[in-house]
């Protein structure tokens, strides 16, 4: 088999205490790698120097959903305690009333408890506000459904906590529901139950320099589901199904990186999932467009990219398949050796850490 096709070939040793369990003191002073997709060379900078670092007239593509508090905490009949992460983005609920205006919803999430809920279960969440364990699945997952009177947005942001990362061993604390959310976020795209992490370091200071240094700027829409941490289980990666997000590239987007295109301007991806979007619409569509739908694009080495040019992410788990994706823009062995160089440079790795550069 290809090294490009073996799961065990996109991993690395990564020290426990390189994982980021906190954000910078600043956004913006988190470090910043540049790697040459040419020939794979690397830089070391600071964030703030990203608008230096780009050809004017750069076309940055960011992902502007928002994340909501997914982690609630809840108890059974019973007593006991009942953590519950859900793991379906809101926007993806179809939820139906009955007639005492009490809204119902499937979704799937992570049960955590001592004795674990079976199905036929309830957990009570809040006033108002309960789940029915309808089954239990691989990986800790079940499928739930959910209850509730009122707004569930509104319910969430009220009772729950933001839903760090598995690998961030604290629980959320008050920083993090600013610093776990980019600065872009939009109101109305709340429903992600993980961040868009590339986006962390901006800031209104970073923002402007772009602009006066005559970059542009477009939003693309990724509902980031958990399934964004789920592992890579198959060794041959060719054969691994990736799980589906739901996108929206608007009209307005869609013209401005066709323009960008045709004039012959880079295309910068502002994390995994603006170029999972950018590349996911023109799969579907076989060409630069508006479009709403469900994407379960697998960028792997061999992928021909059609739309983004270069990209902005962060350091990722090993045998992943956000490490497999950054692999097919620069190459494994680039990569893996940008990795390395990160290492012996005190970079900060995964969602809080420092962040990477491929043009």
């Amino acid at each position: 088999m290809h090294p490009d096709h073996c799961l065990a070939s996109y991993t690395y040793e990564l020290p426990e205490d390189r994982i980021a369990q906190t954000p910078a003191a600043q956004r913006q002073d988190s470090k910043l790698m540049s790697v040459r997709r040419q020939d794979g060379g690397t830089r070391i900078h600071g964030f703030a120097d990203l608008p230096s670092l780009l050809p004017e007239g750069t076309l940055l593509v960011a992902n502007n959903s928002k994340v909501i508090p997914a982690r609630l905490y809840g108890s059974k009949p019973t007593g006991g305690r009942v953590e519950f992460l859900l793991l379906t983005p809101l926007p993806l609920l179809e939820p139906v009333q009955d007639a005492d205006g009490l809204h119902m919803a499937e979704a799937w999430g992570l049960l955590r408890a001592s004795k674990a809920p079976k199905a036929g279960q309830i957990v009570n969440l809040g006033p108002d506000f309960f789940l029915r364990v309808l089954e239990r699945a691989e990986f800790g997952r079940s499928r739930v459904a959910l209850f509730w009177r009122g707004d569930l947005q509104r319910l969430m942001e009220k009772q729950g906590r933001m839903p760090l990362p598995p690998y961030i061993r604290r629980e959320a604390q008050t920083e993090d529901k600013s610093r776990y959310q980019t600065i872009y976020a939009k109101d109305d795209k709340a429903g992600s139950v993980a961040a868009p992490t590339a986006g962390l370091h901006f800031t209104p200071e970073v923002r402007s320099a772009l602009k006066q240094r005559g970059c542009q700027w477009a939003e693309v829409t990724l509902y980031v589901g958990y399934g964004t941490f789920s592992p890579v289980r198959e060794p041959d990666i060719r054969n691994h199904v990736m799980h589906e997000e739901y996108i929206e590239v608007p009209r307005e987007t869609a013209a401005a990186v066709q323009r960008a295109k045709d004039e012959g301007r880079p295309v910068l991806a502002v994390g995994t999932t603006s170029a999972r979007t950018l590349e996911g619409m023109h799969r579907a569509l076989g060409r630069i467009g508006p479009y709403k739908g469900m994407t379960d694009i697998f960028i792997r080495p061999g992928y021909t990219f059609r739309v983004v040019d270069n990209l902005l992410t962060n350091f990722h788990l090993p045998e992943s398949s956000l490490l497999i994706m950054v692999s097919a823009l620069v190459g494994r062995e680039a990569i893996l050796n940008a990795y390395s160089q990160a290492l012996r440079n005190d970079f900060r790795f995964f969602s809080y850490g420092d962040a990477m550069l491929i043009s």
